[in-house]
């Protein structure tokens, strides 16, 4: 099964599908150092381009994928972000449906926030899906229940061309864990730490976390404990030697990139292409369901 993957970032819904098995053909995406990146860890093309740019329907035609998959930038719908899905951003979930419309794979898979349930923008994106015959399933997954050791709620809508609205839902439920992962769960004590600090949204929140409860959310910036900063009531130890924020690398691992995925570039960059990543084992857990059902429907 070919696979492209759109608004590739640094391939960690790549790396998840590839771990299912599936043949990934080409990457896109219009952020160059998180290509960079993505380049260093895969051997096949991955290009950095505009996917606006109508001439990209063009070249996807040329990989003839079975698949398509990606995540458009989510920031315009992210609580962290503006909420403004007027933005150029939230633009870009209507053009992976156009894009999908025109090059027709047997099926698409697209990964958002799931604050994209109550935007306008995702209604017309599906209503262009439909319109070119595209059974959908959509859904928001816990991440923590799907084999990562965090807190992430995702959206994901998947199509299956020709086929019938829901098609994947009993998959996507019927192997979810029981209990949601602990960092601990995932990681053994290889951090050195039971507690971690998290610069909050606002100091209304705790910013002190255990290990022993899933990662609240990796987001893409992230900042060393200021001085002076006073315990919240909800912090479960006070700042001190065992407490300390997790690095840039730890922060992959949160979102199961292998020890051997070879970052680089800057610390801001690196947060930013970490955070804004698909955890690998999210999109193993989506890929691996889907494969489930294409063999079963006997599609390809």
């Amino acid at each position: 099964m070919k696979v492209v993957d759109l608004f590739s970032g640094c391939g960690g819904m790549t790396l998840g599908f590839q771990n299912c098995g599936y043949s990934i053909q080409a990457a896109y995406d219009h952020w160059e150092p998180a290509v960079e990146v993505y380049k260093k860890n895969f051997t096949h093309p991955a290009y950095v381009k505009d996917l606006s740019d109508e001439s990209v329907k063009d070249e996807l035609k040329f990989f003839e994928p079975d698949i398509l998959i990606g995540g458009p930038p989510c920031q315009d719908f992210s609580s962290a972000g503006q909420r403004n899905e007027n933005g150029k951003r939230a633009d870009l979930t209507v053009t992976f449906s156009n894009i999908v419309s025109s090059v027709k794979p047997k099926f698409f898979v697209m990964e958002n926030v799931s604050r994209i349930t109550k935007s306008g923008v995702l209604k017309q994106a599906k209503n262009i899906l439909k319109q070119a015959g595209y059974g959908l399933t959509e859904t928001i997954l816990d991440a923590s229940l799907c084999g990562v050791p965090q807190k992430r709620k995702r959206f994901f809508l998947i199509g299956h061309l020709g086929g019938e609205d829901h098609f994947l839902s009993d998959a996507l439920n019927e192997k979810l864990a029981q209990k949601p992962m602990s960092i601990f769960d995932y990681l053994g004590d290889s951090l050195g730490v039971e507690y971690y600090f998290r610069i909050p949204l606002n100091y209304n929140r705790r910013a002190i976390f255990s290990i022993y409860e899933p990662c609240v959310t990796i987001r893409g910036v992230d900042r060393p404990i200021p001085k002076g900063y006073k315990k919240h009531p909800g912090d479960l130890v006070e700042i001190g030697d065992k407490v300390r924020a997790l690095t840039v690398k730890e922060r992959s691992y949160i979102q199961t990139f292998p020890e051997e995925f070879n970052f680089f570039g800057t610390k801001t960059n690196l947060n930013l292409m970490i955070g804004n990543a698909v955890p690998v084992k999210l999109a193993e857990y989506v890929g691996s369901a889907l494969k489930n059902y294409i063999k079963k429907s006997e599609c390809i």
